[in-house]
């Protein structure tokens, strides 16, 4: 062996090791979620007190126990996981089936504890191959023919979460199905996809809160946008003005979708939300339009009666050029805008900021 090998093993094996880790993390937060699911379901049709907490289930259980990342939202999908996906049980080893009570086991009909062999197979490498991400995007499906295409599509690419998401809501299934040669349109799509890198599964947020594990930055950034994040932060609370540092990476659900405000203040002359969102690319109406989703779902859930409404400052950057956007929230009340715009950060103050950082940085 000389040295150029010894680099290249020690790589290897460090890379395949790390590959098997993420791989049994997801495995066990799969089988987590999805016993979690059952749990719920059995209870819902069998619970001996199940009439006294009827609709409120969901909501009293997630009150209660002190499992870090299963809010309500995420109790409901663990139990549309279950339902979805209910003979996932036949592909499990007996050292899970021995987390469902033997009484309750005896009880599971023989529809769901026996599967094909085909099925078998098949649910089993999409088990011990997928992120519980990519789970979450097929639930969404309720077209199961639709679903098996996508789950096809999956094993065949290995897509990271957010490539699986592009293909869904451009609609692969739905073009491929008008095209004339479906072989020669599958294998065309199979070679535009690129394949899920091991750091994909590693930065989702499901893998943090399933181990426990702190972590600020949940959500797939480039590190130049973690940057400028950082010192933006800073530089906001540097200047002043009654800006108070809410969070970071706010993490919101919208319908089933969970989305992340880059940073959040309360500003206290103001008595407002601020939110700002940061893109290391041209702006679009699309980022406009996200962040006045975010504005809208702030003042529907934290928005109280002595506070004004909440205002937005998109930042969109490139190499070439530095944009500030304000998104300010929609009222008929010139004066107080006016206010916003003199106590928040001037535009040519948030412009300098990102070039001077951007200057630093590249």
């Amino acid at each position: 062996m000389n040295f150029k090998q010894l680099v290249t093993t020690i790589q290897t094996a460090s890379d395949e090791l790390q590959r098997s880790v993420a791989k049994a993390v997801n495995v066990h937060l799969t089988i987590r979620n999805w016993l979690v699911g059952f749990y719920i379901v059995e209870f819902e049709q069998k619970g001996e007190d199940r009439a006294e907490y009827g609709s409120n289930l969901i909501v009293r259980l997630s009150k209660q126990i002190k499992i870090k990342g299963l809010t309500s939202p995420e109790l409901s999908r663990c139990r549309q996981f279950y339902q979805t996906y209910p003979r996932i049980f036949g592909t499990v080893s007996q050292d899970f089936k021995k987390l469902i009570p033997e009484k309750i086991f005896g009880t599971l009909s023989q529809d769901l504890k026996n599967i094909s062999a085909t099925e078998e197979r098949h649910l089993g490498l999409l088990f011990k191959n997928i992120s519980y991400s990519h789970w979450i995007e097929l639930i969404k499906i309720s077209d199961d023919l639709k679903r098996k295409f996508y789950e096809l599509l999956i094993l065949k690419t290995t897509p990271s979460v957010r490539e699986l998401q592009r293909q869904i809501n451009t609609l692969t299934y739905e073009r491929l199905g008008l095209s004339g040669n479906y072989e020669k349109a599958f294998s065309q799509l199979q070679k535009k996809i690129t394949p899920e890198k091991n750091t994909d599964i590693i930065k989702s947020h499901y893998f943090f809160e399933f181990l426990d594990i702190n972590q600020p930055e949940l959500i797939e950034e480039t590190e130049l946008e973690q940057a400028l994040i950082n010192h933006l932060q800073q530089f906001i609370l540097e200047l002043g003005n009654g800006f108070c540092f809410e969070a970071r990476q706010k993490r919101v659900l919208i319908g089933d979708e969970y989305y992340f405000i880059d940073l959040v203040f309360y500003h206290r002359i103001l008595k407002c939300h601020v939110l700002i969102d940061l893109k290391v690319e041209k702006a679009s109406h699309e980022h406009i339009g996200q962040l006045k989703t975010y504005i809208n779902y702030y003042k529907k859930n934290f928005v109280l009666e002595t506070d004004n409404p909440p205002v937005g400052i998109l930042l969109v950057t490139d190499q070439n050029k530095s944009l500030v956007e304000y998104a300010i929230s929609d009222t008929d009340k010139d004066i107080f805008v006016s206010k916003y715009l003199l106590q928040l950060p001037s535009q040519k103050q948030l412009t300098d900021f990102i070039k001077k950082e951007m200057n630093r940085l590249l």
